[in-house]
């Protein structure tokens, strides 16, 4: 990205983000800022930037903002979507965006682990703060869905909060499918996320799986 906005400005322009993601971490919400002298239309820079962007990567709306708006401190919560194919056989359509789980998952128990995340708690179980020691976070949405596929299942799990930990949804995801999987029972989860102790963390899901949705401001 700055490197395209340096062929369009002719100087270097650094781009501040809301967040960062784990390598193979999908965004399709992600919100940046920049700085950039245009003196055509907004519309006609959102199209000379994404002409030379490389074609996995697009800009889907741009507008002017204040002068001190930072995505990343002025975000007031973020929403995350981990997806999981669940079925016998493996399923190349869906090799870079979901993790696929051979084993029966238990979407009940997956619905009660998710519903215990809810509220202000320690996560230190789940992940490190990217700056300090500050593990405390707020959940005001975890849950999960299920759709039906031609074989096997779709489980997707959506979460908002108002920050979080370093590979902390991901820790999240892989736990909880640890409990579906029944190698852990309700008892035994809930143990490990109220020790906040990251040395207790069980599975670590796949980064293909996750999308960062959506950053939230205040209107």
């Amino acid at each position: 990205m700055e490197s395209v906005l340096e062929q369009l400005a002719r100087h270097p322009v650094t781009v501040f983000a809301s967040g960062r993601t784990d390598s193979g971490v999908h965004a399709s919400g992600q919100v940046i800022a920049f700085d950039l002298a245009w003196r055509h239309s907004e519309l006609q820079l959102l199209r000379a930037l994404n002409a030379l962007l490389p074609e996995d990567i697009a800009l889907q709306t741009l507008q002017e903002t204040r002068a001190d708006f930072h995505p990343r401190f002025d975000a007031l919560a973020r929403v995350y979507e981990y997806s999981i194919v669940n079925a016998g056989m493996r399923q190349p359509l869906w090799l870079r965006r979901a993790w696929q789980v051979f084993d029966e998952l238990d979407v009940d128990a997956l619905r009660q682990a998710a519903a215990l995340l809810v509220g202000k708690h320690d996560f230190g179980a789940f992940g490190q703060a990217p700056q300090g020691n500050n593990t405390v976070r707020r959940i005001v949405r975890s849950c999960w869905t299920r759709e039906p596929l031609r074989r096997g299942q779709l489980l997707r799990y959506r979460v908002e909060g108002n920050a979080f930990l370093y590979h902390m949804v991901r820790r999240m995801v892989g736990m909880q499918v640890d409990l579906a999987r029944g190698r852990l029972d309700l008892a035994a989860f809930e143990q490990i996320f109220r020790s906040g102790d990251l040395s207790q963390a069980g599975t670590l899901a796949p980064a293909r799986g996750l999308v960062l949705l959506e950053v939230r401001y205040a209107d």
